[in-house]
């Protein structure tokens, strides 16, 4: 008998920390260094008043992954963090959290 997809909405309960490997450079990393230091050293640039920021954390761990893994297009940069979950797991984000947009890099740097 042919099987065929069932394309059922299904809910899932996840665990992103446990479908990291153990060894991963990404998991090796957030184990070793704490970037909350990024907090202090960005407070100045930022104001009192207005809407929130997107966090200054995700914006540096998004550099490192372009860094490490050769990224150089913010755009790509934008689209390998929304598919790699290995990735999002590094930033700390969630499934359903959007990625900053490539424009803010652009903004940031001026």
């Amino acid at each position: 008998m042919m099987g065929k997809q069932n394309n059922q909405i299904q809910i899932v309960i996840l665990d992103i920390d446990s479908m990291i490997p153990q060894d991963h450079l990404l998991r090796r990393i957030k184990n070793c260094v704490n970037f909350d230091f990024i907090y202090e050293k960005a407070a100045p640039y930022y104001s009192d008043v207005g809407r929130k920021s997107i966090d200054p954390v995700i914006l540096i761990k998004m550099l490192l992954i372009g860094y490490l893994y050769g990224i150089k297009s913010e755009r790509r940069l934008e689209e390998e963090v929304s598919l790699n979950l290995a990735y999002r797991w590094f930033c700390d984000m969630d499934l359903m959290q959007k990625v900053p947009d490539h424009s803010t890099f652009s903004q940031n740097r001026r």
